[in-house]
């Protein structure tokens, strides 16, 4: 299976001016982990995540003055669709990620999420028996 498979195509955005309670208003009605961020001034798009987000609470930042441009996500690393899930998986385990921007002809194409590559998986048939411990909740 591919990127494209599994992306979600329809995202979330958000501008670099808007606080970070906006940002998560949208991300909570929209039940996503993360908001792509469009600046006319950056060289492509960024993204910011529930984590980010979660670390300007646990610092005390009060969410409605602090923007989203002070808490993007780090360096970036930008998903083709044409990529295999396997690859996707993998950057995202090497460089601490739970989303990628997937990034076609220099357009959004969409986000793809640890959790987007779990339901594809598991939706394949790549799922397997789950001890017992687990299935009783214990």
């Amino acid at each position: 299976m591919q990127v494209r498979d599994g992306m979600t195509s329809v995202t979330l955005t958000v501008g670099p001016g808007h606080s970070l309670r906006e940002a998560a208003a949208g991300m909570s009605a929209r039940g996503v982990g993360a908001a792509v961020v469009l600046d006319p001034e950056a060289h492509g798009p960024g993204i910011i995540t529930e984590r980010d987000i979660l670390n300007a609470v646990g610092t005390g930042l009060d969410l409605g003055e602090a923007r989203v441009a002070d808490h993007l996500t780090g360096e970036l690393v930008y998903a083709s669709p044409d990529w295999s899930l396997e690859e996707a998986a993998a950057v995202m385990i090497d460089r601490g990620f739970r989303h990628l921007v997937v990034v076609e002809g220099g357009d959004i194409a969409g986000v793809l999420s640890v959790r987007d590559i779990v339901r594809c998986w598991t939706g394949d048939g790549a799922a397997c028996q789950l001890p017992e411990a687990v299935q009783a909740g214990g």
